[in-house]
């Protein structure tokens, strides 16, 4: 069942500086295949709103001159982009099989208890949310994290290395 999350109702509209932005992603396709575009486009969409609404997916394909379920469909697919607003900085976890074997359902456990969020949610801060998915490729490192929007990453964690992360993290946002 496709399930987008509404939280903001207010119509939006795209920059003239975003509008540019698209308008080259656009150009480097042919003709009539505009929506070739939509995975770069929903990229800027949300570096510059933090999350896509369904609003800017309306507008998004208004843009491209598609349907909007077309939008919905590719949006909530791919789980690099986020259907609800997001923390500043997003902890992914691996929760496939090879990092769970070697702890990451404990690391996921450690974050929840220190970020004081549930999956999904944001810290009161704004600087952080985190998300257990799927694998990140790196089965012989686990458990491994990455983080957005730099989608750094983080092999061989211990709950140690998750507090210096957030530690580091907190202290990059406050500079």
């Amino acid at each position: 069942m496709l399930r987008v999350e509404n939280t903001e109702q207010a119509p939006v509209e795209f920059s003239a500086a975003l509008i540019a932005k698209f308008d080259d992603i656009k150009s480097r396709y042919p003709e009539g295949k505009q929506k070739s575009a939509l995975l770069p486009v929903l990229h800027l969409v949300q570096a510059e709103y933090g999350w896509v609404s369904a609003p800017a997916m309306d507008k998004v394909a208004e843009y491209l001159d598609i349907l909007p379920i077309e939008v919905y469909e590719v949006a909530t697919f791919y789980t690099m982009y986020f259907m609800r607003p997001q923390g500043k900085y997003v902890l992914e976890v691996c929760r496939t099989g090879p990092c769970c074997l070697v702890g990451a359902e404990k690391i996921m456990d450690y974050i929840e208890q220190q970020l004081g969020v549930k999956e999904g949610e944001v810290t009161a801060d704004g600087l952080f949310s985190w998300r257990g998915v799927e694998c990140l490729a790196a089965c012989g490192f686990g458990p491994v994290l990455q983080i957005g929007p730099e989608y750094t990453f983080y092999e061989n964690l211990t709950t140690q290395s998750v507090d210096t992360l957030i530690a580091d993290l907190k202290a990059k946002a406050n500079n």
